[in-house]
């Protein structure tokens, strides 16, 4: 074998192998000399096949390079209006964005900063805020009730929780409209009771009716036609059950038929698909409005003498407690104007001059139904219903007890 080295390799005979780095060392100046000397060919070194690069990609994309071209004129300029230094590296590929972002519209937020305008219940708008300009006639002649939907989660205030943010009562007491109807209905039960039970039953029925669905309607649950329907059907069992034991055994019949309808209100909220809370304000609405119509009944189980006197009490308390006074002013005048009409009209039953504390027992119970119709700001229905019938509903047990303790 030779001992020669191969050619190519370090063992070669003169090969330097920090050549290289010597070279570098000694003649720096040589590299960058020879970098400004020949600066196209480093140009193209960089890049080394651009027409072919730019060739290819307009055969690849030419809709594209022909869209870029339309979509942005104005970027096509002159090229001796901007020369280029030939030592700069330029882009010759296409670039992937060829489509025209739309820009975006700034939303307007003064139209959702504030809540909707809803109308008074009897039919008087309330006052424009202070940063709110006032609509054209024409303009709020044709706009809806309700604002536009906001997206800021603002939730539909109730007229109570706007008339107590703008320093009004939220209680509503019903008017002289709603208060000659209550006197009208209990000037019937007092002459029913006169001439009978049956002709009490008459007066009696449309009381437990206007209980009933003046009761849902003033705790906000309507429509509710099967709770309506089944607290009138238990005052209705209540009457029918007075009228067959008789005025003796009142008690039972309307605590018996109570506990039913308690018991039958339960089984079906528990049948029931709604959820939990709406399940139970339907189980309390309902019990209560039953029982109100059940109570109700307490007239027709009650002396005679004694439904007449506390018929006209609670007409005449009524009444006067709808006059334009002040709060402990009318509460006063109205309970002295029961008192009255207890004497009166006592003194023309057996009841005598007892009947002015009978009358003041139903004026106080009939004032309590009146100021539960007022509560939380009522709209006109509840006043037409509830306002109507919770002060004879209301005055139905104290009529039954006094009557029995005094006659």
């Amino acid at each position: 074998m030779s001992n020669q080295p191969y050619e190519g390799y370090e063992g070669y005979e003169g090969y330097d192998p920090y050549a290289g780095q010597h070279a570098q060392q000694a003649y720096p100046d040589q590299q960058q000399y020879a970098q400004q000397a020949y600066p196209d060919q480093q140009q193209y070194a960089q890049q080394p096949y651009p027409q072919h690069q730019q060739q290819y990609a307009q055969q690849a994309y030419p809709d594209q390079q022909q869209y870029a071209q339309q979509s942005y004129p104005e970027q096509q300029y002159p090229q001796d209006q901007y020369p280029q230094d030939q030592y700069t590296q330029q882009w010759e590929g296409q670039t992937w964005e060829t489509q025209v972002q739309p820009p975006v519209a700034a939303v307007d937020v003064t139209e959702t900063a504030y809540l909707p305008v809803q109308a008074d219940p009897y039919g008087q708008a309330p006052p424009p805020a202070a940063a709110a300009s006032a609509p054209e006639p024409e303009a709020a002649a044709s706009a809806p009730s309700f604002g536009p939907a906001t997206v800021t989660g603002n939730p539909r205030v109730t007229d109570a929780q706007r008339a107590r943010a703008e320093g009004r009562s939220p209680i509503i007491e019903p008017g002289m409209q709603p208060a000659a109807l209550t006197a009208a209905l209990g000037l019937l039960l007092a002459g029913g009771a006169a001439v009978g039970p049956y002709a009490l039953l008459v007066p009696l029925v449309i009381l437990q009716a206007v209980t009933a669905a003046g009761w849902f309607r003033l705790n906000g649950m309507w429509p509710a036609r099967q709770g309506i329907a089944l607290a009138f059907l238990g005052g209705v069992v209540a009457d029918v059950a007075l009228l067959a034991v008789g005025k003796e055994h009142a008690p039972a019949a309307i605590l018996g038929t109570l506990g039913v309808w308690v018991l039958l209100v339960l089984v079906l909220q528990l049948r029931s698909r709604a959820g939990a809370d709406e399940r139970m304000y339907g189980l309390m609405a309902t019990v209560a409005s039953a029982a109100l119509a059940i109570i109700a009944a307490g007239h027709l189980g009650a002396v005679s003498d004694a439904v007449v006197v506390g018929g006209v009490a609670v007409a005449a308390a009524v009444v006067v407690r709808a006059l334009p006074l002040p709060t402990p002013a009318s509460v006063v005048v109205a309970l002295l104007a029961a008192a009255g009409a207890g004497v009166a009209v006592g003194g023309m039953t057996d009841l005598g001059s007892k009947g002015a504390l009978l009358a003041v027992g139903a004026g106080v119970c009939a004032l309590i139904g009146h100021r539960a119709a007022s509560y939380d700001y009522p709209s006109r229905f509840v006043h037409m219903t509830a306002g109507v019938a919770l002060p004879l509903a209301a005055a139905a047990p104290a009529v039954y007890l006094l009557g029995r303790a005094i006659g």
